[in-house]
């Protein structure tokens, strides 16, 4: 429980995130959230935007052409006018740092936030995570939320060439194949970026916008040359142009920049017109050459810059009149766009920019390093850490760039822009990482969460040596997050390898070490420290002493104020102690009080929500109310998805299968379970507590018949029946006491169970005794030890009644039932005071379960084709009253997939509405 984000909410454009006693802001995100302020004397374009209209059927527009064309300018212009119609529209001014996934989508729903408050916060909950999130899982909840907007939106990415992300491709990709109707999608680039157009244009779901397009026509070239720049030209002169710039925009505006204010127009257009080859490098030599010195020197200076302020301008130039130089070159349309309505932030045309970097690269190329270093300190004074770390790197300077990346990777990784630090990271000298202890504790973090543990030990040991190098550690300040105090972080991630790996002694040792260097106030330390230590004893099966520490760290108010991911965990954590003790109820109320914290009112719950799901669904499970059972899992594997950790996703998907194989879905129950392999980190990491996949197959494959391949898994794993118990192998030597009832060997089953009987009741594992004797009165039973039986049954039975119990006997329906029936006779037989700890209507729900569970099978054998376990999942929806947009939010996906797997529901049971189906669906046993 202990590496996993803090969880925080506040709006997109104020987010921030403490380091170092610093402000981490999500820079310049207003600017890249608006579409570039129009010009009030634009040539218009009528045929461009009736164009666009035209197509608003359609899901997606691409406008594709080379830089200067317009392609920006064009759809500010047309989304000004879309706006007064009162529809909506979300603008992301891309660059080359959202190549990182988290924080492209971070933009993505901050510009949807922009006109509707509240969408996508449950993405926004899902990455702030160091650990990626599955892309379908992140899209697929914006998309439902989309859905649910009443009125049209327009998204617009622009700039998309400069994205050669495969993830942030993949991320689209699935939004265009799923967007809802109600939302189109414009890309703006170079180039054509790498999704799906062949297939969007087969179905006429898309329209295009390109160069030949985007052309000014003759008579636009005329009311640009003279009614916007306020040239007089003869239409010979203008023709001329238009001929050798080819209507390019971006040279027809540089033209008319060099012409303006000369005596011999007529001459510049003749000496220009016909043979340069160079036309756009030549026409912005001769505009730059014009400009007086001191713009000239401003206009270099700043090239740098992506975007630019007064302020930023100021800090590059050493002068004080930033605000002045950007207002004229606004004004006099000398390339520059104002980026926000109070024109603060600008950046010039990126053709303009490119060509000034490279006359700086000729003239200054020692000025370069300099202006990146001043951009640099200005950015790390206003507490950017992007941009400050970027021009860092520019500059070249390493010692440098490590620093601010050492400063800001704890912040950075919270708040799930993990890609962004690994290309830091992978920039800087390999030996300059490891030099620096915090670095390589930062890689030593990102490789525990993304499971891989081998890299684990050797980061954590240069931290510790580079450590030893310095002469003195910087003071922890507090508000340095979890980087600043090395030898307790070192510790606290010891104690977390070897929780995982099963370890309780090593845990805890490392554990009480990590709690000897945390200060007064280094709370996430402390917090994580408790948190191995609460653990311990629960992995060593002291589950009393586990549920009193987990209910103090439950109760911590630095966890259930704002960081209440870490109450959530720790509440699944202290249910399984509570269920562990055979205290259903309890348990319940705990995974209640859990996914109350995980929700908070008129705002969607929590990623965390998932684990508050997964143990309410196995508590129902349990009793044997498999509909919400399944509602819960499905809810619960969905949010676990979005956390993006190993551990939550693999316990969720385990609760699944379970959940499907109580249902009679085989299938759906193996698929489960494969992917939970799938997701596994290491296999260095199979302790069964913490990653219980492969004990859980095993018992699947019993459960389905598949005795052989059971037991060689349990040859396999060393198993026997005189090995010692311990809590830590519980449920494998339960497993292999179940191979050896169904190979026909009760009395070796028995001696093993005697001895697992022993070890839970000492330690007071309830629910581990309910287990162990439902399976020792099985096998007396299988051993024609009838009255024995009986009564070690009545026995299970009386501690299971007052919790609801089920399942744990339903589940080994094969043997159970001809000893149950056996012992409601007993029970008639006999006075009732000597059968009244056990009621005759919890018998008979135990009889109606193992019922249920044989009548599935032929239930199947009478349908014309299995029902698949998608559809078994949609018709508990639709038992459960779910509409067919409730069911794609709970499944994550589109409504016309649930409509196909409705559609099949009622052919394959003879069905024509939804009353229907669930009422032969009940009949056949499979609800």
């Amino acid at each position: 429980m202990h590496l996993d984000p803090v969880s925080f909410r506040s709006k997109l454009v104020s987010t921030e995130t403490r380091a170092g006693g610093a402000a981490v802001t999500q820079a310049l995100v207003t600017t890249k959230l608006r579409a570039p302020r129009t010009r009030p004397n634009l040539v218009a374009r009528p045929r461009l935007r009736d164009a666009l209209a035209r197509d608003e059927g359609r899901r997606l527009t691409l406008v594709s052409a080379p830089a200067g064309f317009g392609k920006t300018t064009l759809l500010a212009e047309w989304l000004g006018d879309y706006e007064e119609g009162q529809k909506s529209v979300a603008w992301v001014s891309l660059d080359e740092s959202d190549n990182d996934p988290a924080r492209f989508l971070t933009y993505l729903v901050g510009a949807l936030q922009e006109i509707e408050e509240g969408i996508g916060e449950g993405v926004l909950a899902s990455l702030r995570s160091p650990q990626p999130p599955h892309v379908e899982a992140v899209v697929g909840s914006l998309v439902n939320d989309l859905a649910e907007v009443p009125h049209e939106i327009t998204v617009v990415l622009d700039d998309y060439h400069l994205i050669h992300s495969d993830p942030v491709h993949e991320a689209v990709s699935f939004l265009l194949e799923h967007l809802p109707d109600n939302v189109r999608l414009v890309i703006s680039g170079r180039t054509d970026p790498p999704l799906p157009l062949p297939r969007l244009r087969a179905r006429d779901q898309m329209a295009e916008l390109r160069a030949a397009d985007l052309r000014f026509t003759p008579e636009e070239a005329t009311a640009f040359l003279g009614d916007v720049m306020g040239l007089t030209l003869s239409s010979g002169e203008v023709a001329t142009l238009e001929g050798v710039t080819e209507g390019w925009v971006a040279a027809l505006q540089l033209a008319a920049l060099s012409m303006q204010d000369r005596e011999d127009v007529s001459g510049f257009v003749e000496s220009f017109s016909g043979s340069n080859r160079h036309v756009l490098d030549f026409l912005a030599e001769e505009v730059l050459e014009r400009q007086p010195r001191e713009v000239r020197e401003f206009l270099l200076s700043t090239s740098v810059l992506e975007r630019m302020s007064a302020p930023l301008c100021d800090a590059l130039t050493g002068r004080s009149d930033g605000q002045e130089r950007l207002e004229r070159l606004d004004r006099e349309n000398l390339f520059v766009v104002a980026l926000d309505d109070e024109r603060r932030w600008y950046r010039y045309h990126h053709l303009f920019a490119d060509f000034l970097r490279g006359r700086l690269r000729r003239e200054s190329p020692e000025q370069i390093g300099e202006s990146h270093l001043r951009a640099a300190s200005w950015y790390e004074r206003e507490g950017w850490a992007s941009e400050a770390v970027e021009h860092a790197l520019a500059a070249g300077d390493a010692e440098r760039t490590a620093r601010l990346v050492e400063y800001y990777a704890q912040p950075l990784l919270l708040r799930g822009e993990v890609a962004t630090v690994e290309r830091w990271l992978a920039a800087l000298p390999a030996g300059l990482v490891r030099s620096r202890p915090r670095l390589s504790l930062a890689r030593a973090i990102w490789a525990l969460i993304g499971g891989r543990v081998d890299e684990v030990e050797p980061l954590l040991t240069d931290a510790e040596r580079a450590l030893a190098d310095q002469p003195h550690e910087p003071p922890v300040d507090e508000t340095a997050g979890v980087l600043a105090n090395v030898p307790g972080k070192v510790a606290q991630l010891r104690a977390e390898l070897a929780r995982m790996r099963g370890d309780a002694e090593r845990a805890i040792g490392f554990a009480q070490q990590a709690l000897a260097h945390a200060g007064e106030g280094d709370w996430y330390l402390r917090y994580l420290s408790r948190g191995n230590l609460a653990e311990a004893p629960l992995m060593q099966g002291r589950l009393g002493e586990a549920e009193h520490a987990l209910a103090d760290l439950v109760r911590d108010p630095w966890a259930s104020g704002r960081n209440r991911y870490f109450a959530v965990r720790g509440c699944y954590t202290l249910s399984q102690a509570q269920r562990g003790q055979g205290r259903l109820g309890a348990a319940l109320e705990t995974c209640q009080e859990a996914l109350e914290l995980a929700t908070e009112a008129d705002q969607p719950p929590l990623s965390a929500a998932g684990l508050a799901h997964v143990g309410l669904a196995e508590i129902l499970r349990e009793q044997n109310k498999l509909d919400a059972a399944l509602e819960h899992a499905t809810e619960g594997v969905a949010l676990c998805r979005q956390l993006g950790y190993a551990e939550p996703l693999v316990t969720s998907l385990t609760v699944l299968a379970w959940v499907r194989q109580a249902r009679g879905d085989q299938a759906g129950a193996l698929e489960a379970i494969s992917e939970a392999e799938r997701v596994l980190p290491s296999l260095e990491v199979v302790v069964d507590l913490i990653f219980p996949v492969a004990v859980q197959r095993a018992r699947l494959l019993l459960a389905q018949g598949e005795v052989s391949a059971a037991a060689r898994w349990a040859a396999a794993r060393g198993l026997g029946v005189e090995d010692e118990p311990s809590y830590p192998r519980e449920r494998e030597h339960l497993v292999l006491a179940r191979v050896l009832l169904a190979e026909g060997k009760p009395e070796q089953a028995l001696r093993l169970l005697e001895r697992l009987l022993a070890a839970a009741e000492a330690a007071g594992r309830t629910g581990s005794v309910i287990e162990i004797l439902a399976l020792q009165a099985l096998a007396l039973w299988a051993g024609n030890r009838k009255e024995p039986a009986v009564t070690t049954l009545t026995r299970a039975l009386a501690l299971a009644e007052p919790e609801g119990y089920v399942r744990t006997f339903a589940d080994e329906e094969t043997a159970t039932g001809d000893l149950l029936s056996m012992t409601l006779e007993v029970r008639r037989r006999r006075p009732p005071a000597a059968t009244d700890r056990v009621s005759a209507p919890y018998l008979a729900r135990l009889q109606a379960a193992l019922a249920q569970g044989r009548a599935r099978p032929d239930a199947e054998i009478r349908l014309p084709e299995p029902l698949s376990g998608r559809e078994l999942e949609v018709l508990a929806l639709i038992a459960a009253g779910r509409s067919n947009q409730e069911i794609a939010n709970k499944l994550f996906v589109s409504t016309s997939t649930v409509k196909t797997h409705v559609n099949n529901l009622y052919r394959k049971l003879d069905a024509r509405s939804r009353i229907q189906a669930v009422a032969r669906a009940r009949e056949m046993g499979l609800l």
